[in-house]
């Protein structure tokens, strides 16, 4: 697997944010096939930094309904996985830059 189609997002959210400024931990939405060290090799070569510890979660899909003139529509999210990379001390990823 290519490094460029590892990493899909970053996960920006409060918990996210909190666990970024204590824990140096940052939150990213990653390829489902992507395993720990192809994780760890794409953010050090996109961001520049060293990787200390991941850690991955895969989100499960959940059901979602609405409700319509035509009746109820009922489908299914996608599942998705999730990588929590812990940088070393003295080092940070600057994620809004590009915003």
């Amino acid at each position: 697997m290519r490094l460029s189609e590892v990493l899909i997002r970053p996960i920006l959210s409060e918990k996210a944010n909190a666990q970024q400024e204590k824990l140096r931990r940052y939150a990213f939405r990653v390829s489902k096939k992507a395993n720990k060290l192809e994780i760890k090799k794409a953010v050090e070569s996109f961001y520049g930094v060293t990787v200390t510890d991941v850690n991955t979660a895969v989100a499960p899909g959940k059901n979602k309904s609405r409700f319509t003139k035509a009746g109820v529509i009922s489908g299914r999210k996608p599942a998705y996985k999730k990588a929590f990379v812990t940088v070393a001390s003295g080092e940070s990823i600057d994620l809004y830059s590009a915003i």
